[in-house]
C-alpha cells in the first residue's frame, strides 16, 4: 500500500474546508488563497484550486466580484455567502468531533 496516496487523501479530505476556514477571515484573489495554503503546509496548484472554487460557488456557498487589476485582465475576488458561513460553521462543529475521536483512537494518543 502506498503511504503517499494516503496521504494525499486526507489532505483532499479537509481541502474544502480550509478553502472555507480560510475565506472566512478574508475576501481573497485566488492566488492569496493558495500562499495562505501554502503557508499552512498545504500544497494545492490552481488546477486544484478553481475547480473546487467553481464548485463552492455553484452550491452557494462562495461569491465573487470582480476588480480590474493595474498589470492585466481583471480579477475575481471570492468570499463566504451567508450560506456558506452557515456551511462552514457546521464543518467547524464536525472537524471538532472528528478530532477528538482521531485523538481518543490513533496510536499516538494511546502512548501518552
Amino acid at each position: 500500500m502506498n503511504v503517499e496516496n494516503t496521504k494525499a487523501q486526507m489532505r483532499k479530505g479537509v481541502l474544502e474546508y480550509c478553502i472555507l476556514s480560510t475565506l472566512a477571515q478574508d475576501e481573497l484573489y485566488p492566488s492569496d488563497i493558495l500562499a495562505r495554503l501554502k503557508e499552512a503546509k498545504l500544497i494545492v496548484v490552481e488546477g486544484t484550486l478553481y475547480p473546487l472554487l467553481t464548485r463552492l460557488k455553484d452550491a452557494g456557498l462562495l461569491t465573487y466580484r470582480w476588480e480590474e487589476s493595474r498589470s492585466g485582465p481583471p480579477r475575481k475576488y471570492y468570499k463566504l455567502t451567508t450560506v456558506g458561513d452557515k456551511f462552514l460553521n457546521e464543518l467547524d462543529q464536525t472537524w471538532d468531533e472528528l478530532s477528538q475521536a482521531v485523538k481518543k483512537t490513533t496510536r499516538k494518543n494511546a502512548q501518552r
